[in-house]
């Protein structure tokens, strides 16, 4: 998961570098990116999220919003398997939260298949982009969903809400 963050710091920094070129902002394809799920996912993307605009992009199944590009968005990311990583549900949909690095959220969808990861640059985006981003994500198959500890049975697929 740490290489992943990496990847997607180092994105957000290339994009940024060619901030008001308006190009393409460069981005790598999930190993699943053709799955015809993802295209269901990326024509729905929105057009804005808090005032970023929608980019293009040099990749399959991707988004970015932002000039420089704050939001990234990634369909065919690796199916997460069970976690103990923090859950959380927003507009109906599970999200993993992956907070190792205090100045990128990196957001990877639980019981979705294909998965979407999503990093949001926290330094300079206050941003809603997973409330944007649910009607386009929730179109993929639900293949499970978080739980909380009460609830999980041994054996279990579920992700554990870790209890504050």
């Amino acid at each position: 998961m740490r290489g992943r963050v990496a990847t997607a710091a180092a994105i957000l920094v290339a994009a940024g570098s060619v901030a008001g070129c308006a190009s393409a902002v460069p981005m790598q394809p999930a190993d699943d990116a053709a799955n015809p799920a993802c295209a269901e996912i990326v024509v729905r993307l929105p057009d804005d999220i808090d005032s970023h605009g929608l980019r293009e992009t040099d990749a399959q199944a991707t988004g970015a919003w932002g000039d420089p590009a704050v939001i990234l968005l990634t369909c065919g990311v690796e199916v997460p398997g069970p976690s103990t990583q923090r859950c959380i549900t927003i507009d109906g949909v599970d999200w993993l939260v992956d907070d190792s690095d205090e100045d990128l959220g990196v957001f990877t969808t639980y019981g979705r298949d294909p998965a979407v990861q999503v990093v949001v640059d926290l330094v300079t985006s206050d941003s809603n982009a997973l409330n944007a981003l649910a009607a386009s994500v929730g179109t993929t198959e639900l293949t499970g969903a978080c739980t909380d500890p009460q609830d999980a049975s041994t054996g279990d697929d579920a992700v554990l809400r870790p209890q504050p």
